[in-house]
C-alpha cells in the first residue's frame, strides 16, 4: 500500500503577522497532485492539523475542501489530534465521517483500533498529554514516555490478534530529533522525550510535532511542517514522505513541497547589505536582517525595504560599540522625565544620543500628558502616557522608538 505521510499543517498559522493561508491552500492543491500522479492510497496527518484549538472560520473552510479533494482524488484520509489541537473540536463526528473514508483519531478510546488500508493496520494515536492520559491508559509512569508506552501495548495487543502489516501514527518528541524554534514546548518535568523502541513492532512510524523533515530511523520520520514557521528553517526542505508498505518491506521518498517565499537570514553593516549585489538574490525572500553597525542607524527599517520590501524581522547586535561610562540604570536618575527619554534612545541606539528634533518631539508627547490629554485615573494615565509617547515616537523615531519600546 502506498501512504503519504504528512503533519503540522498548522492551518491557521501566521509567519511573523504574515497570514500563511494561501500558501497552506496551495499546498493543499500540491498534495491532491501528488496523490492522483502516484496513486496514493492513503494520507496520514500525523498532528496540529490546526494551529490553535478555536481555528477561525476560513481556516476550518480550507480544512474541510483539504480533506474533500483528498477523498475525491481517491486516497482513504487518516488524522490524529496534536497538542495545538482540539481533540474535542477535531474529533466531532468522527465515526459518521469514517463511513465516508476520512477517520480522524482524537481519543483515548480510539487507541488500538486501526484503520484498515487494504492489508496494513494504521493506529493513529492522538497526542497525549500525560497529565490526562496517564490514568485512563493505566500508564506507570505519568510522562511522555509512560503514556505512548501504555497506549503502544494496546497497539501490540490488537497486532498480535490481527496480524499483518501496520502503520503507526504519533504526536511527540521522539529522541534523536532536531528541533527548531516554531515548537512548542511540551516537556513534562523537563521531560518529553521518548526512544524510537517504543514503537518496535511497527513496520513504518509516521510522526509528527517537530517540523523539519527528518529520519530518527530507517521507517521512524517525521514529515515535518509544510510551511516554515520560523527563521530557524531557513535550511528546511519542507514536504512529505512517500511510503511504501509491501511485501518487500517499506520504501520512503521524500516529495517536496511548493515554497510560497524563500528564507533569508542576513547579518552585516547597513550600508553594505543594501549596496552588496551577492544580496540580490534575497531580494524577494521573507528576510530576518541582523545589524551589526556600531552605531543604530536611523532609519533602519524603512531603508532595508527599499531593497527587500518583505524583510519581517529588524534585530541590532552592535560591533565595535562605545562602551558607556554609566550603566543605564544610573543615567534613569536624570533630573527630568525629558532627559530620562532622551538618554533611554541613547541607550538603544548605543549611543547615538537624541538630536534636537527628536528632544522636541519628546517634549510635546510628554506636555500632551501634562495639559489633560490621559484620563484622569492611573490605568487612563497610563494609557494617555503611552498614547502620546508613542504618536511623538512613530512621527519622529520610526523603527528606533519601536526596538526600544519592545
Amino acid at each position: 500500500m502506498r501512504f503519504l505521510h504528512t503533519s503540522d499543517w498548522h492551518l491557521g498559522r501566521s509567519f511573523h503577522q504574515v497570514g500563511l493561508l494561501d500558501a497552506q491552500a496551495q499546498f493543499v492543491d500540491h498534495l491532491v497532485e501528488t496523490v492522483r500522479a502516484e496513486s496514493v492510497d492513503a494520507v496520514l496527518v500525523s498532528g496540529d492539523v490546526y494551529d490553535r484549538a478555536m481555528p477561525a472560520p476560513d481556516t476550518v473552510r480550507l480544512l474541510s475542501e483539504a480533506v474533500t479533494r483528498l477523498r475525491d482524488a481517491g486516497a482513504t484520509v487518516v488524522l490524529s489530534s496534536g497538542n495545538h489541537d482540539s481533540a474535542i473540536r477535531l474529533g466531532f463526528a468522527s465515526e459518521l465521517l469514517a463511513r465516508t473514508g476520512l477517520h480522524i483519531r482524537s481519543s483515548i478510546a480510539s487507541i488500538g483500533s486501526p484503520v484498515l488500508v487494504g492489508d496494513v493496520a494504521v493506529y493513529a494515536l492522538p497526542y497525549l498529554e500525560p497529565s490526562v492520559a496517564a490514568g485512563p491508559l493505566l500508564a506507570q509512569e505519568r510522562t511522555h514516555a509512560g503514556v505512548l508506552k501504555a497506549a503502544m501495548d494496546r497497539v501490540a495487543a490488537d497486532r498480535v490478534h490481527r496480524g499483518g502489516r501496520s502503520v503507526v501514527m504519533a504526536h511527540a518528541f521522539v529522541t534523536g530529533g532536531a528541533t527548531s524554534e516554531s515548537e512548542r514546548d511540551i516537556s513534562v518535568g523537563g521531560v518529553s522525550a521518548v526512544h524510537p523502541r517504543v514503537f518496535a513492532g511497527a513496520d513504518y512510524v509516521a510522526l509528527g510535532h517537530l517540523h523539519g523533515r527528518q529520519r530518527v530511523g530507517d521507517t521512524v520520520r517525521y514529515s515535518g511542517s509544510p510551511l516554515a514557521l520560523s527563521f530557524s528553517e531557513v535550511n528546511h526542505t519542507k514536504g512529505s514522505w512517500l511510503v511504501d508498505v509491501g511485501d518487500r518491506g517499506v520504501r520512503a521518498e521524500p516529495v517536496d513541497a511548493p515554497v510560497p517565499r524563500p528564507l533569508a537570514v542576513l547579518r552585516g553593516d547597513l550600508d553594505d547589505l543594501l549596496a552588496d549585489p551577492a544580496y540580490g538574490r534575497h531580494e524577494q525572500s521573507w528576510c530576518q536582517v541582523t545589524l551589526t553597525d556600531p552605531v543604530r542607524p536611523l532609519g533602519a527599517m524603512e531603508r532595508i525595504r527599499r531593497r527587500f520590501p518583505h524583510a519581517l524581522v529588524l534585530q541590532f547586535d552592535p560591533q565595535g560599540a562605545p562602551i558607556p561610562v554609566r550603566s543605564y540604570a544610573d543615567r534613569v536618575s536624570a533630573p527630568s522625565e525629558l532627559d530620562v527619554c532622551c538618554d533611554f534612545l541613547g541607550h538603544v541606539r548605543a549611543g547615538h544620543l537624541a538630536d534636537e528634533g527628536e528632544r522636541a518631539r519628546f517634549a510635546e508627547a510628554l506636555e500632551a500628558v501634562r495639559t489633560g490629554r490621559a484620563r484622569s485615573d492611573d490605568e487612563g494615565l497610563g494609557e494617555g502616557l503611552g498614547e502620546g509617547l508613542g504618536e511623538g515616537l512613530g512621527e519622529g523615531l520610526g523603527d528606533d522608538a519601536e526596538a526600544g519600546a519592545a
